[in-house]
């Protein structure tokens, strides 16, 4: 997978599955992840997990 410096990688339905595994491996690549799910809870907690 391509390095993500000074990106930013917006990511829909980011709260769960492939979604939050994306977002996961976005920001261990460097990016600045957006995660944007229905579940507002469940993208709240990826982001947690990000940080």
């Amino acid at each position: 997978m391509m390095r993500f410096d000074g990106k930013t990688c917006i990511v829909t339905g980011g709260g769960s599955g492939i979604g939050r595994a994306t977002c996961l491996r976005m920001a261990s690549e460097g990016g600045r992840v957006v995660a944007a799910d229905l579940n507002a809870d469940a993208a709240k907690a990826t982001a947690a997990d990000i940080v």
